[in-house]
C-alpha cells in the first residue's frame, strides 16, 4: 500500500540505545573522605580563616541563634570571597527558596571598578547579610501588589555557603530568606526556621521539667526521593514531558511492573555513572547521600541521604533535586520527579524522615524497654496528639495537582492521614489505656533461616507498613505522603508547629500538676492515660489501601480529604491560623497567601495540562489516525478494483473511524472547557480546572491510548511507554 506522505518516523529507539553516553575513562575513583564538603564554605573552613574570637561569635550565632555582630559579618564576607575565588568563582548570589517550589539566584560579580580604568575584588559585609532582589515576579498570595517590587535577602549563617561549578565558571550561593520590603515571608525558609525555634522551644522546656536539660533541640530530617530516567531521544519528543512533567497521553504496554523484576535489581550501567556523577557532586556540596538503588516501576529509581539538621536538610533536598536533573544531561538522560509521570506504573513519592533531638540523644529513640522510658512516651504522645489533631494540616502540606495521581493508589499512602506504630508501640499504648501504666514491652527475638550458616537475625518488635501515610520507623517518625517534585521545607514546617504546640500544653499540663506537689513519674503517667484515649482512632497498623480502612476512618471520625481543593481550606481554618501565629511561624496574612498561592498553581497546572492535550491531540494523534484510516480506505478502494475482499482492512477501517470519530467528540468537549476557564476568581477557575477538564482530558486521553493500539508504529507520532520504560 502507498501513502500520500511517506512515514517519517520522529525518534529511533535502537538509535537511542546505540547513542547513549557513557563513562569512556573507566571507573571514577573518588576519596570520599577528602572530596565531602569541598565545594562549602563549612565550619571547619571558617575556623582555619577567621580569627578566633570572629570565629567564636559566629558559632554562637549559629548553634545559639543569637543576633550576628555586623563586624563579624564583614570578617566571614571577606574570608568568604577569598575561599570561592581561590577556587574559581567569579561572582557570588543570594540562594533562596520563593514560594514556587524551587530556588531562585540572582548573580553579581565580585569585582568593582576602582576609578583608575582597573577593578577589584570586593565582597562586604553588607552585601553579605542583605540583598535585594526583584520580588515582583514571584508568587506573593496577595501580600505585596504586582507593581512594588522590592524584597530582600537575608544572609542565613545556620546553613553553610557553597560553590556551584560548571564548564563556564563557578559561583558562590549563599542560602537566604527572602522576604517583603514589609517584612512578610515570601519564601519556604522563613517559616522552616521559625517553625524549628518553636519546636526547640518547647521542647527544652520539656527536657528541663524531666531533669534532663539540653541547650537546644534540633529537628532533624531525612528525606527519600524517588525518580524516573529516560532517554532524551524519547523525551524530549513528547511536548507533554516537556511541558507539564507527565505523560497526558500513553497506552498500558504488554509488559510494567508485573514482574517485580527492577525493584532493588541491578542498576543499569549507564543509570549507575549517572548516579555516581550525581552522588560526587553532591559530596562535594556537603550533601550526605547514603542509598541509591532501583525502584518499582521501569526507570524509577531513589536516592537517599542519612539525617541532617531541618534547615541544611531542606537546602540540600534541592540541590538533590537541581543536581538530578542537570547531571542526567550529561548522560542522555531527562531525570522526571512529577509525581505520576506514567499512567499504570508506581509514581514517584518523597518520604520524609523526621525526628528531633539534643546534640547527644534522639528523642524518638525508644530505647530497648519503651515501656520504661517515659521521657520517649512523652514525646511520641506528643507526636500523636499533634497528628489527631492536625490531621487536616498535614494533609494539606502535601496537597498540589501532581500529588492527586498517587495518593490512595496502589503505590502512596491514601488522602486519610493515620499513624503506624507497629505491635509493640500500640501494645504499650493499650496497656496506659487499660491501666494508666505499662509494665512490658513485646520483644522482637531472633529469627532463624533454617540454614546453620547463616547467622540468627536480630528481629524487630514489629513489622513495617508500606501503606501508612505517617509510619514509626524505629526512632524516627516517616511522612510517606509528599509528592516526589515538592520541596520538603512547607511539611517539616508543618510537623515542627504542630508538635510544638502538643509538647507546649503538655509541659504545662505537668507543670501544673507538679506545683501541686505530684511527683513527675506520677504526673506523666497520669497525662499519658488521659491522653491515649484522645489520639488512639489516630493509629491504623492495617492495610491503609482497602476498602475497609476508609470505612473505618469514617467511622473514627477521621479526614478524608481525596483531593487538593478538598484539603485547601483547611490551611486558613481559624485553629490552623491560630496555631501558626501563637507560635510565631506564619502570620495570618502570610498563611492566607499561601492558601492563595495554592490555589493558584493547581489551576494554573491543570490549566497547561488541559492545553498539552488538546494541542497533541489536534496536532499529532488526530492527523496520525487520519493518515492511518486514509491508507486502510486506499487498500480498500484498490482491492475492490482488482475484485479481492478484504474484510478484516475494512473492519479495522470501521474501528479506527470510529475512534477517531470519539477523539474529534471528546477533544472537541475539551476545547470548548479549556476556553471558558471557569470565571473571573481563580478558586472558581480551579474548580472548574477539578470538575470539568481533568474528565475531559482523561475522555480524550481514552480516545488517543485506544488509537495507539490500532495506529501502525511506524505512523504514531510519540514515543511510548514501551520505548521510554524499558530503553536505559
Amino acid at each position: 500500500m502507498t501513502r500520500n506522505t511517506p512515514p517519517q518516523r520522529r525518534f529511533d529507539s535502537l538509535a537511542a540505545v546505540k547513542d547513549s553516553p557513557l563513562r569512556l575513562d573507566g571507573e571514577q575513583r573518588v576519596d570520599l573522605g577528602e572530596i565531602f564538603g569541598e565545594n562549602t564554605f563549612s565550619l571547619s573552613s571558617m575556623q582555619a580563616r577567621l580569627p578566633k574570637p570572629t570565629y567564636k561569635a559566629l558559632l554562637k550565632t549559629i548553634n545559639e541563634h543569637t543576633p550576628l555582630d555586623p563586624s563579624v559579618a564583614d570578617a566571614v564576607a571577606s574570608a568568604m570571597k577569598d575561599w570561592a575565588i581561590e577556587r574559581g568563582a567569579t561572582h557570588f548570589t543570594h540562594w533562596f527558596q520563593p514560594l514556587t517550589g524551587l530556588t531562585a539566584e540572582k548573580h553579581d560579580s565580585f569585582l568593582s571598578p576602582t576609578g583608575d580604568g582597573r577593578a577589584i575584588a570586593e565582597f562586604t559585609g553588607t552585601e553579605l547579610v542583605q540583598g535585594e532582589p526583584d520580588a515582583s515576579s514571584f508568587p506573593s498570595g496577595g501580600l505585596r501588589a504586582t507593581f512594588e517590587a522590592r524584597g530582600y535577602t537575608a544572609w542565613d549563617p545556620t546553613s553553610p555557603a557553597f560553590l556551584m561549578e560548571g564548564p563556564g565558571g563557578a559561583y558562590l550561593c549563599i542560602p537566604t530568606a527572602f522576604a517583603s520590603w514589609t517584612g512578610d515571608a515570601l519564601d519556604q525558609k522563613t517559616p522552616l526556621l521559625r517553625s524549628i525555634q518553636a519546636l526547640n522551644t518547647q521542647a527544652t522546656r520539656a527536657l528541663a521539667l524531666f531533669g534532663s536539660p539540653a541547650p537546644r533541640v534540633r529537628a532533624t530530617l531525612g528525606p527519600e526521593q524517588e525518580f524516573f530516567l529516560i532517554d532524551e531521544e524519547f523525551a524530549y519528543r513528547r511536548p507533554d514531558l516537556v511541558v507539564a512533567g507527565r505523560t497526558l497521553f500513553g497506552a498500558k504496554p504488554p509488559r510494567g511492573q508485573e514482574m517485580d523484576d527492577h525493584y532493588f535489581g541491578s542498576i543499569p550501567e549507564r543509570i549507575l555513572d549517572c548516579m555516581n556523577d550525581v552522588e560526587v557532586e553532591l559530596y562535594r556540596l556537603g550533601v550526605p547521600l547514603k542509598t541509591r538503588h532501583n525502584e518499582v516501576a521501569p526507570g524509577q529509581y531513589e536516592m537517599a541521604p542519612i539525617y541532617e539538621d531541618a534547615n541544611i536538610a531542606a537546602d540540600h533536598q534541592q540541590l538533590t533535586m537541581s543536581t538530578l536533573r542537570r547531571v542526567a544531561r550529561r548522560y542522555g538522560l531527562l531525570c522526571l520527579l512529577h509525581e505520576k509521570p506514567f499512567a499504570g506504573v508506581n509514581g514517584s513519592g518523597k518520604h520524609l524522615n523526621w525526628s528531633f533531638s539534643t546534640d547527644s540523644a534522639n528523642l524518638l529513640e525508644p530505647g530497648t524497654n519503651p515501656h520504661e522510658n517515659m521521657q520517649f512516651l512523652f514525646f511520641c504522645s506528643a507526636v500523636l496528639r499533634a497528628v489527631e489533631r492536625h490531621q487536616d494540616l498535614l494533609r494539606v502540606s502535601i496537597a498540589h495537582a501532581g500529588n492527586d495521581h498517587r495518593l490512595g493508589a496502589n503505590e502512596a499512602p491514601p488522602s486519610i492521614i493515620s499513624v503506624f506504630l507497629g505491635d509493640q508501640l500500640t501494645d504499650i499504648f493499650e496497656q496506659i489505656e487499660k491501666a494508666g501504666t505499662a509494665e512490658t514491652s513485646k520483644e522482637g527475638g531472633l529469627l532463624g533461616l533454617g540454614v546453620d550458616a547463616l547467622p540468627r537475625l536480630p528481629r524487630h518488635a514489629g513489622d513495617r507498613n508500606r501503606t501508612s501515610p505517617f509510619a514509626f520507623t524505629g526512632n524516627k517518625f516517616e511522612f510517606r505522603a509528599l509528592g516526589s517534585s515538592q520541596s520538603i521545607s512547607f511539611p517539616a514546617t508543618v510537623l515542627n508547629t504542630i508538635v510544638a504546640e502538643a509538647i507546649d500544653e503538655m509541659v504545662t499540663n505537668l507543670e501544673s500538676r507538679t506545683a501541686d506537689g505530684v511527683e513527675i513519674g506520677e504526673a506523666l503517667r497520669a497525662l499519658l492515660s488521659e491522653e491515649v484515649p484522645k489520639f488512639k482512632r489516630i493509629i491504623f497498623n492495617g492495610d491503609g489501601y482497602s476498602d475497609e480502612w476508609v470505612e473505618e476512618a469514617e467511622r473514627r471520625g477521621l479526614l478524608n480529604l481525596r483531593s487538593t481543593l478538598d484539603a485547601l481550606p483547611s490551611l486558613v481554618e481559624s485553629k490552623n491560623a491560630e496555631l501558626f501565629e501563637k507560635y510565631s511561624v506564619l502570620s495570618r496574612r502570610e498563611l492566607e497567601s499561601r492558601h492563595e498561592i495554592m490555589v493558584e498553581q493547581y489551576f494554573m497546572t491543570i490549566n497547561i495540562e488541559g492545553e498539552t492535550a488538546a494541542d497533541m491531540a489536534r496536532t499529532m494523534i488526530l492527523p496520525a489516525a487520519s493518515r492511518y484510516l486514509s491508507d486502510l480506505l486506499q487498500c480498500m478502494e484498490r482491492a475492490d478494483d482488482v475484485g479481492i475482499k478484504v474484510a478484516g482492512v475494512e473492519a479495522t477501517a470501521r474501528a479506527v473511524a470510529e475512534a477517531v470519530d470519539g477523539l474529534v467528540e471528546a477533544l472537541d468537549h475539551l476545547v470548548k472547557q479549556n476556553a471558558e476557564l471557569g470565571g473571573e476568581e481563580v478558586h472558581d477557575k480551579a474548580e472548574h480546572m477539578r470538575a470539568n477538564i481533568i474528565p475531559a482530558m482523561n475522555a480524550v486521553r481514552e480516545r488517543g491510548d485506544e488509537l495507539e493500539k490500532m495506529v501502525p508504529d511506524d505512523l504514531w507520532p510519540v514515543p511510548t511507554y514501551r520505548d521510554m520504560l524499558f530503553v536505559k
